[in-house]
This record gives C-alpha cells, structure tokens and sequence, in this order.
C-alpha cells in the first residue's frame, strides 16, 4: 500500500515524472537494465529523489504496474458495463488485449511478476493486480451467465476465470516472445462457442 507520500492523489509532478519514466524503461528494456541514475535521467530529476519519493527502486516499479492497472481496471468495467451483449464485450476485450501488448502493459506486469519471484515482499501486491483481474472477469462473466440463463454445471464461473486469466497471461506471454501458433484459431473456438450461446438466448 502506498505510504501518505506516494499515495496515487498526494503525488507531485516529480513523483509523476519518475513514474512515467519508470513506465517506458520498462516497457523497453527490462526492470533489469534499470539502475536509479538511468531512471533519474529518464525523468529529468536527481537520482536522490527516488528513495525520498518512493523508498526504493522496486517500490516505484511496482506503483508504476498498480498505476497502469487502474486505468485499465477503469476501462474494462466501464465496457463491461455496457448494454451490449457479452460475446461483443469478449470480442471488445480481445481488442484491449491487443492494445495493452502494443501499449507495453502486459510486459510490465510480466516484468513485476518476474522481479517478484526473488523479492518475497513485493509478492503480495503483485497477486493484488491479479486479484483486480479476476475479480472485472467474475463480475463480467456472472452478469454473462445471467444473460444466457446458465447454471454453474453449464457455466462454472471460477474454472472460466481462472481458465481467462491463465490462457490470457500465457497469450501474452508468447506474444512477446513472437509465438502466435494457433491462438486466433483458439479465439475463434470460443467466439463459435459464444455465438451459439448467444443463437439461444435469441430464441428463448
């Protein structure tokens, strides 16, 4: 949790240019490649500020995820909360997936998830973003049962979210490393598996 001085509402212009600086070496070369005078002079700000502004290097990466995160959070309920039927809000989805990759988002949560492994503290705000997650697709996919009128046998509302966000991050995953074997093919399973959900609920 952000301490009074890096809380999200409190921060200065300076804390903001870390951040965004933070945000683009990560996209670009990797939390490894990041020393503090690299990031200061990304930001245009003396290296000393960062530990005075967020404590650590690693404080400020993970801000910089959870920052990003909430935008994002912010956009997917906001399209989930449409009138559209479901199987466009998925194909919507799909669409920001492809817009995060391009927009760096998916490798720095890798780059975070990555960096986590071998910091134990920094584990459970990691997870907290996973948790974001799941929690946009459990109320996304419990309105979608609603709407196609299925029980949990047709349904089961954890093993799909937990089946989303697995496939989703391993998406991501090869798609950085330029592996795209079989993943519209993939997509367009569950888009005909949608469809005729879909084809029913028309005709109840």
């Amino acid at each position: 949790m952000a301490t009074p001085s890096t809380a999200p509402h409190q921060r200065s212009d300076t804390a903001e240019a870390f951040l965004d600086a933070a945000e683009r070496l990560l996209k670009d070369v990797g939390h490894a490649a990041i020393s503090t005078r690299r990031l200061a002079a990304e930001a245009g700000a003396n290296q000393g500020l960062v530990h005075y502004y967020f404590g650590s290097i690693d404080e400020l990466f993970v801000q910089v995820l959870e920052r990003f995160t909430d935008q994002l959070v912010a956009r997917q309920r906001e399209m989930y909360a449409s009138d559209a039927p479901f199987i466009e809000k998925w194909r919507a989805a799909w669409d920001f997936q492809e817009e995060d990759l391009e927009a760096g988002y998916s490798k720095i949560w890798m780059e975070l998830q990555a960096l986590s492994w071998n910091r134990p503290e920094l584990q459970p705000r990691v997870r907290r973003v996973n948790e974001e997650w799941r929690e946009v697709l459990r109320e996304a996919f419990g309105s979608a049962a609603a709407e196609y009128g299925l029980q949990d046998d047709e349904f089961p509302l954890e093993v799909l979210v937990a089946m989303t966000m697995t496939f989703g991050q391993g998406y991501a995953m090869e798609r950085l490393e330029g592996i795209d074997t079989a993943h519209q093919e993939l997509l367009g399973w569950i888009d005909s598996w949608l469809q005729s959900l879909e084809e029913r609920r028309r005709t109840r």
